[in-house]
């Protein structure tokens, strides 16, 4: 089913004038610099929220193996693993993907 739909779409691109288009990708330097420091400011507070999720959610879990409770934490260590994970590779996957 999927290379019927890309057999499709690639017969519709091309119809056009028989080349895939490839846009012109040049931004101003002094915006893609303040988007630079924008995207490094989110990354390192995501780094830094997850740091502070795994400790947050492990601390919980010894609190609760202390006092004897069983618990749901494995759940929410995978959902913070989970997100680290994104973080982390969120900047290579865009790189990947449009560059």
């Amino acid at each position: 089913m999927f290379n019927a739909i890309a057999a499709k779409a690639h017969h519709y691109v091309l119809l056009a004038d028989g080349k895939v288009p490839d846009p012109n990708r040049n931004a101003p330097g002094q915006l893609t610099a303040k988007v630079d420091t924008v995207l490094g400011i989110l990354a390192w507070a995501g780094t830094a929220a997850g740091v502070a999720g795994v400790l947050i959610t492990g601390a919980m879990m010894a609190i609760s193996m202390r006092r004897g409770e069983g618990s749901e934490h494995m759940g929410r260590l995978g959902m913070v693993l989970g997100g680290c994970v994104l973080v982390a590779t969120a900047g290579p996957v865009v790189t990947f993907v449009f560059a």
